[in-house]
């Protein structure tokens, strides 16, 4: 299991909406791709939710826009008026990620757009182990494209990195925001999920996945363990809420009792 590395060649646009300034460029592989920049928001912690978040929806048969690593060259963007936009890209030399641009993709609808209750309560069950808070009718990180659904934006996931205090507490919790996600009402098929899914993500496959992360997102300057410690951490945080999986989908299970 590996990633492919590309060059940025074109800062194209500033995608505004997205409160980390990500952005469309083009790569010297002759792509187009939304960078998330390292210098951005919550700098390395997000490009790792989203990298974990982004393959293990992969290895669960979830659509998910082909995540490379983009390499900023130490000249890059030099030329670039805006100033915000300067520092952002001054803060982000070296290893970032970038999402391939769907190019035509339509923002998901869940008004509009209907999603069958198995897929429902796959992506339910997904973010209720990744804790993504950011998966909400009011913003969805979902894409209509060639009239499939695709993920997108994993970076508000895993948010007890954000503290690194008691992370085998919240590798535990029910997760309560799970009661705003923009697809609970059709999740009814949790249990059914839950067996496929566990049974897909073994330790070995988790650990391959954690194994992707970059030694240069992982120094912290405020934290004195290694790499490979804090790999270990996110491991042993993913295998056991994968294990203990029952306590979110219970969660997602009473708060869609209420919903309906």
């Amino acid at each position: 299991m590996n990633l492919r590395t590309v060059n940025v060649i074109r800062y194209i646009a500033p995608l505004r909406e997205g409160g980390s300034l990500p952005a469309l460029t083009e790569a010297d592989d002759g792509f187009k791709y939304i960078i998330k920049f390292r210098g951005a928001g919550h700098g390395t912690k997000a490009l790792i939710a989203e990298l974990i978040g982004g393959e293990i929806a992969k290895e669960l048969g979830l659509r998910i826009p082909e995540l490379v690593f983009m390499n900023l060259d130490e000249a890059f963007g030099r030329s670039e008026g805006d100033e915000e936009i300067q520092d952002l890209l001054r803060g982000s030399r070296g290893l970032n990620l970038g999402l391939h641009f769907l190019s035509g993709a339509l923002t998901f609808d869940p008004v509009v757009d209907k999603v069958d209750e198995k897929q429902a309560s796959q992506i339910v069950w997904l973010d209720a182990l990744l804790t993504n808070v950011d998966r909400t009718v009011r913003n969805t990180n979902m894409l209509m494209w060639h009239h499939e659904l695709w993920l997108i934006d994993n970076g508000a996931a895993l948010y007890f990195h954000h503290s690194w205090e008691n992370w085998h507490k919240y590798a535990l919790i029910p997760f309560s925001q799970i009661k705003d996600h923009a697809l609970l009402a059709q999740a009814n098929k949790l249990n059914e999920v839950d067996a496929e899914f566990k049974s897909i993500l073994t330790d070995e496959k988790i650990q391959e996945i954690v194994s992707l992360i970059p030694d240069d997102w992982l120094y912290w300057m405020e934290k004195d363990e290694t790499p490979n410690d804090l790999r270990a951490v996110y491991f042993k945080f993913l295998t056991e809420r994968i294990r203990h999986s029952e306590i979110f989908i219970k969660e997602a299970q009473d708060a869609r009792s209420v919903l309906i």
